[in-house]
């Protein structure tokens, strides 16, 4: 069974209205694997999709395009697929397969058609995870395994936000035309992300949470940065942050997180820092 679900932008001046579940109702989408379901969310922020695939004994087919006004997904769109799961599963594209072990990202090009994903033990399924943007070029599809992610490390143990960073949809490692995509792991025993905070006013971001244990939680800081709110996170919660808010969190335990980016360019580093003084 595939769902949809729909988030429409907001200014900034429209949080300072917001208690906590219009907060969480603009800018989360929870819970977004479900055993034998697809979850997918359009978004209004630069038109990305995110969705959870969660294929058991029944492959899940993600290839028809009506939700975005088009026959199938990928005629305007490119995406990336991650399998955050614990063991292996499959997309077929266009009758070619593709295994993904876990932290794999496997990038779908334009143009895709028939796009089918199982997992290879539907009692430890694959935990496919979805980020899709409008295209105007197109690039081949290409699995990319996590050996190949081109790692940075990033922080310090003595701000307790030491993490390793791998680009696995990047210019410097797979092409596509305005994706990127990536997983964060913080180093045991930091537990702050995306320090020190930043705003890419060319670009939006959303960001899935996951390995978490069932009692931890992110609180994932967003806003201005003159005037900051916080969001509550659990594994599985995707945020969605549009490009006027900061995107920072700190997390009670070890977690991980997939980052996903589209907007006017691929320039990971067109940033423009917030020193941690100047938050209120």
């Amino acid at each position: 069974m595939i769902t949809w679900t729909t988030r429409y932008d907001a200014s900034p001046a429209a949080i300072d209205g917001m208690g906590t579940q219009a907060l969480r109702d603009a800018f989360l989408i929870p819970q977004i694997f479900v055993p034998g379901e697809g979850r997918f969310c359009y978004t209004h922020i630069d038109r990305m999709v995110v969705a959870g695939i969660v294929p058991q004994d029944t492959p899940i087919a993600i290839g028809e395009g009506a939700a975005v006004g088009t026959p199938h997904l990928f005629d305007a769109r490119e995406g990336g697929i991650a399998n955050l799961g614990r063991g292996p599963g499959t997309v077929q594209v266009d009758g070619t397969a593709f295994t993904l072990a876990p932290r794999d990202i496997l990038y779908v090009g334009r143009g895709a058609q028939d796009v089918v994903l199982s997992s290879a033990d539907g009692a430890n399924p694959a935990l496919f995870y979805l980020n899709s943007v409008p295209a105007g070029a197109d690039h081949p599809h290409r699995l990319i395994p996590q050996s190949e992610a081109k790692p940075l490390t990033m922080g310090s143990a003595e701000k307790s936000n030491a993490r390793t960073l791998r680009m696995y949809i990047h210019p410097e490692v797979a092409p596509s035309c305005l994706l990127l995509m990536g997983i964060t792991d913080p180093a045991p025993g930091s537990v702050w992300n995306t320090m020190p905070p930043h705003l890419h006013e060319r670009r939006m971001e959303a960001y899935l949470y996951f390995d978490m244990d069932t009692e931890d939680r992110v609180f994932h800081l967003m806003g201005r940065p003159e005037n900051t709110r916080h969001l509550v996170v659990a594994s599985g919660d995707s945020v969605l942050s549009p490009s006027w808010s900061i995107h920072m969190g700190a997390g009670t335990g070890p977690y991980a997180f997939v980052w996903g980016m589209t907007g006017e360019n691929q320039v990971y580093r067109d940033v423009t820092p917030v020193p941690v003084k100047d938050l209120t």
